[in-house]
């Protein structure tokens, strides 16, 4: 990829949903939303604080993301839809194979 996300941001490539619903009725492309689920190709060097000191990032490349529904822009880069989104969008990181703890 060509591009290098500035500061607090990240550049994510949605995950497509299933196109069968539990029950197994086929959802058209009609139907559909587009996902609010991404992994995380690239990411910025983090913001700044107020003295001018970096801040590091949370999400790291290769993460799998939820983003908010309406966050970041969209563009296309060697033919895949792409997403630039600021860490603010970025909702949590899916952490998949890792037991949850349990609350006490």
């Amino acid at each position: 990829m060509n591009i290098r996300p500035l500061g607090d941001r990240l550049v994510v490539e949605r995950i497509e949903q299933e196109e069968k619903s539990a029950g197994g009725i086929i959802i058209p492309d009609t139907a559909k939303e587009k996902p609010q689920k991404a992994k995380v190709l690239a990411v910025g060097e983090g913001s700044r604080d107020e003295s001018g000191k970096r801040i590091p990032m949370d999400v790291q490349v290769g993460d799998i993301v939820l983003f908010t529904k309406w966050g970041g822009t969209e563009f296309k880069e060697g033919g895949k839809e792409l997403l630039v989104l600021k860490e603010s969008d970025v909702i949590g990181v899916i952490e998949e194979g890792k037991s949850a703890k349990k609350a006490a």
